[in-house]
């Protein structure tokens, strides 16, 4: 076996790769908080623990190992158990990965939360697992720290209907909406009762200054099984905004579109690139015979989409791309007076009117510098001519 280093002379190789001077000959569960606290006061931005490898800590987009001895089988029991519960190991053999927030609370005042995905995989010939632990900042940002453009802040909050915000996985999408709702809770007059229903909770509101709003947060399939049903528990709670973590089914749109016509205003995500393809696949969930009328009640109700991107920024980092476009009722009126099945090239031909595209977003971002010719080129083929 080859020996391993002593930490004198890995700190003198590199100041980020000490690694956790607690670590036990065999963890237990008592010793998984203050490893995470260790980790995160070192900087480390995402925590994986992985069987049969060290734990590694992402600090400025490099790994830098965490422990000196890797991950065994007993271990990674105790690290499920904790994060999870007892059920994690049955679940995961099923072909299921986990979604879930963990929280530590080192003292009265002080929370520090993560997001953490556990899926299996295989490891030295048997069944093992991976477990990715993002840490989440301790208060959602404002729009003014993402860079949000005046149009969209502008139409973010309309008095009833649907605001959809859309991308690939890894967009910043759960990032806008809670900046979005940080925006609504710091307004004068607050924004009443809001409710939440995500995936897990990634950010919360503890923080934020809102005599006149109350927040509840709910997680799934924690607290309710699925979107729907949050939605549906919403109608009965008298709110006045309810954000919707994900629309990917027509029980979830439904519902939605139900909570929007009721008078509320209603957040969600979906995953798709563009504005016109996210009206064409939210209305592709539903079968043929019912997609008509369905298509008049998503128009009745929507009121802003806006798809962003996330791209490499010059000089380090990633920078937000954005398309939109609002919906005012001569847009809706308009697009309600044709067959759905044009809207998507009607879209395209409005957006700039009524919105930006995200060719000509990614256009104003390369000609400030913010991003490469080549990020430009992706994002301005990505959502089709025009748009």
């Amino acid at each position: 076996m080859e020996a391993r280093k002593p930490v004198s002379l890995l700190k003198a190789e590199d100041n980020f790769a000490e690694t956790w001077p607690d670590e036990p000959v065999r963890f237990m569960e008592d010793h998984v908080d203050d490893f995470l606290l260790w980790c995160v006061k070192n900087g480390s931005s995402d925590i994986t623990i992985q069987s049969d490898r060290t734990v590694y800590n992402e600090i400025h987009g490099v790994l830098y190992p965490a422990t000196y001895r890797g991950i065994d089988a007993a271990d990674m029991s105790v690290f499920l158990n904790k994060l999870y519960g007892p059920e994690a190991r049955a679940r995961l053999a099923s072909g299921r990965d986990l979604d879930v927030s963990y929280e530590i609370r080192p003292d009265r005042y002080t929370r520090i939360r993560f997001r953490v995905n556990i899926t299996a995989i295989l490891s030295r010939g048997r069944d093992a697992a991976q477990i990715t632990m993002r840490v989440l900042p301790s208060e959602p940002p404002t729009m003014k720290d993402l860079n949000i453009e005046r149009e969209i802040m502008d139409n973010w909050s309309p008095r009833q209907g649907i605001v959809v915000v859309t991308g690939p996985t890894g967009s910043g999408k759960t990032t806008l909406l809670a900046a979005g709702n940080r925006m609504l809770l710091e307004r004068p007059r607050g924004c009443g009762k809001m409710l939440t229903y995500e995936a897990p909770i990634e950010y919360v509101y503890d923080s934020i200054s809102s005599p006149r709003s109350l927040v509840s947060q709910t997680e799934i399939p924690r607290h309710l099984p699925d979107f729907a049903h949050g939605v549906r528990n919403a109608l009965r709670r008298k709110p006045e905004i309810i954000l919707v973590g994900e629309s990917r089914d027509r029980e979830t749109i439904n519902a939605s579109i139900e909570a929007a016509q009721t008078g509320h205003a209603v957040y969600t995500t979906t995953h798709t690139l563009g504005v016109a393809n996210t009206v064409q696949r939210m209305l592709s969930t539903y079968d043929m015979e019912e997609r008509e009328e369905r298509a008049v009640a998503l128009m009745e109700t929507l009121r802003l989409i806006v798809t962003q991107a996330l791209v490499p920024r010059v000089g380090g980092g990633r920078c937000g791309v954005r398309e939109w476009m609002k919906f005012p009722d001569d847009v809706r009126e308009k697009l309600m007076d044709m067959h759905f099945t044009k809207w998507q090239g009607e879209i395209h031909r409005m957006i700039n009117s009524y919105g930006q595209s995200m060719e000509r977003s990614a256009e104003i971002a390369f000609e400030k510098g913010l991003i490469d010719r080549r990020s430009y080129l992706m994002l301005s083929a990505s959502t089709g001519a025009g748009g």
